[in-house]
């Protein structure tokens, strides 16, 4: 299996499987089906991809309490976290240290460099799953 596999799955508010995902549905599949680890799926957390300020709550809760670890150096599947307006909540996922695959409202599932002018200003950092330390 490789990233590629993962390219044109829909967006779909809480999705959380091939049907359909929002970002941490898609970061949540790749680490079910290419590194058998199962993350928290969040879909009750939040009503829908909207609620910026849920989700970036989330997103900082987690990087505090583990399993995350915040890295300076990007490696394959890494968790990189992006603002959107004030919030830290979009997550990609890192296919190598200058690809990201990724998906959002009204889009499908596409792997973009993370230099890419929508996302590369809102970049905030990146996590490291502890099963890959």
């Amino acid at each position: 299996m490789t990233f590629s596999d993962f390219v044109g799955i829909p967006h779909v508010d809480l999705g959380r499987d091939r049907a359909g995902v929002d970002c941490y549905g898609l970061l949540r599949l790749v680490y079910a089906e290419m590194l058998s680890v199962d993350l928290p799926s969040f879909a009750g957390a939040y009503a829908s991809c909207s609620e910026h300020a849920r989700l970036g709550a989330l997103v900082a809760g987690e990087a505090d309490a583990g399993p995350w670890q915040l890295v300076r150096d990007v490696q394959i599947y890494d968790a990189l976290v992006f603002r959107v307006g004030r919030h830290d909540c979009h997550v990609a996922v890192a296919v190598d240290r200058t690809r990201m695959l990724h998906v959002h409202a009204r889009s499908s599932a596409v792997i973009v460099p993370r230099n890419d002018p929508m996302w590369r200003d809102r970049f905030s950092g990146a996590y490291r799953h502890e099963a890959l330390l």
